[in-house]
């Protein structure tokens, strides 16, 4: 959520009336819900806050995270103009709620004098390609969207290309968690071969990426391009040296100019330090596991709060998804790693299931299997659970961090806020399992 730091009474009074008024511009300018007397602008430093981006809540309690005017400005005009070669004049759009840091970058986009396209309403209502729809209609040159999005055209049968004229189309951004080869294969197989599939990944702690796509760049499946222009990102092994074609910590060496000045009511800068620069003194973690190639293709493999350590090998959660999303029976799965006493640990991994399906001996066999084949034994599970949800941020993140803490008898008010679940209800099943449970897990089954 995007709040103002300074409202003043005339500002909320205009808020106000204007909210009320006709959408069209020409409308608007012909009578603008304030005065010229009350209307005006305000030079500021560069630091001076903008707005407030609360954090996902994917590894915890949200953060209040202060951005400001300059940095947000550049970050903004950087990424618009050459990160994702939008053009005066041409539309964009992204599926976002105005609780994601998206919301804000979509609306940033006018002062490149790129137009956004706005959207209220669902994404499969009244009918599953409802956003394709609006594409077609609004010309839009840019769409983005979570790539789960993708499984649920997949499941509904669409295929844009035999539906729609998207002559105006030119790219499709995927953000919010990692993209699979797969993924981005849908897009040229069902929407068109002249396309530019990117992906990205950064957070609301920039209101921006970290790495991203480049124009000008071949793109590989699964693959993100390239860092950011500017942006010193490196994979750190738990020595703090950079490393290439090895998984590290995503870690950005040199400062930014869209990092947060402060977190709103954080006195000290206690949280802003313990949350980014505790790991490797000097140096920014973000909290992703990371790896970048020798041409400079980089790999988001999911939260590093969330890594999965087994005899000293860590496992990025998205190799296990990634797997598990190609057999027909899952729905939805989430995966976490509990440490135990005497250095033991304990993996369980719970599946939602499609429609009316049971987990049985049988399927439990052909997950363990095709984990054990398409990656290693570490891979496999300790234990599977059939649940009834998965837990997701209103972002569209799985929240692995969240569970594991309530698993490990962390209290829910201290592991997750339910304000920041897209189905509450999700978590009740892991809180009961939790307490009903508990001597069994931390025994490690």
């Amino acid at each position: 959520m995007a709040t103002s730091m300074r409202p003043s009474p005339s500002t909320a009074a205009a808020s106000s009336r204007a909210s009320s008024a006709s959408s069209n511009r020409s409308d608007l300018l012909a009578n603008p819900p304030v005065s010229a007397a009350e209307f005006r602008y305000e030079q500021v430093p560069f630091a001076h806050p903008l707005w407030i981006l609360f954090s996902s809540g994917t590894t915890g309690l949200p953060k209040a995270i202060v951005h400001s005017h300059g940095g947000i400005l550049i970050e903004q005009l950087k990424a618009i103009q050459f990160q994702m070669d939008m053009r005066s004049g041409e539309r964009l759009f992204f599926y976002t709620t105005t609780g994601w840091m998206m919301w804000n970058f979509l609306v940033s986009c006018l002062v490149a004098d790129v137009v956004p396209v706005l959207y209220d309403g669902s994404l499969m209502h009244p009918q599953p390609d409802a956003l394709w729809r609006m594409y077609e209609q609004s010309g839009a040159a840019l769409i983005g969207a979570n790539p789960g999005y993708v499984n649920l055209l997949d499941k509904a049968g669409i295929v844009p290309r035999e539906r729609f004229a998207l002559e105006h189309l030119r790219c499709v951004m995927l953000a919010g968690s990692p993209v699979t080869p797969e993924v981005m294969a849908w897009f040229y197989r069902n929407v068109k071969q002249e396309l530019w599939v990117q992906n990205g990944s950064g957070g609301t702690d920039i209101c921006s990426a970290f790495v991203a796509g480049v124009p000008i760049l071949p793109v590989y499946a699964g693959e993100i391009q390239a860092r950011m222009l500017g942006v010193a990102a490196y994979a750190f092994n738990d020595r703090g040296e950079a490393v290439v074609d090895e998984v590290g910590e995503l870690v950005i060496t040199k400062p930014m100019p869209s990092m947060p000045v402060f977190m709103w009511g954080d006195k000290n800068f206690e949280r802003y330090r313990e949350s980014y620069f505790q790991e490797f003194p000097g140096f920014w973690r973000h909290g992703d596991f990371f790896r970048m190639n020798r041409r400079g293709g980089c790999f988001v493999l999911g939260r590093s709060d969330a890594t999965l350590n087994r005899h000293g090998v860590r496992i990025g959660t998205a190799e296990i998804y990634r797997s598990l999303a190609l057999l027909p029976e899952i729905d939805d799965s989430l995966i976490v790693n509990l440490d135990l006493p005497g250095g033991r640990f304990f993996m369980p991994l719970f599946v939602k299931l499609k429609g009316e399906g049971k987990l049985d001996a049988a399927l439990e066999e052909r997950i363990r299997q095709k984990l054990r084949q398409e990656y290693s034994p570490r891979h496999v599970p300790d234990r599977i659970y059939q649940v009834p949800d998965i837990p997701h941020t209103l972002t569209g993140k799985k929240m692995e961090v969240p569970v594991r803490r309530i698993l490990a008898g962390t209290p829910l008010a201290k592991a997750a806020n339910r304000d920041a679940v897209v189905n509450p209800h999700a978590l009740d099943w892991f809180i009961e399992y939790a307490r009903t449970q508990k001597d069994y897990t931390m025994q490690g089954g």
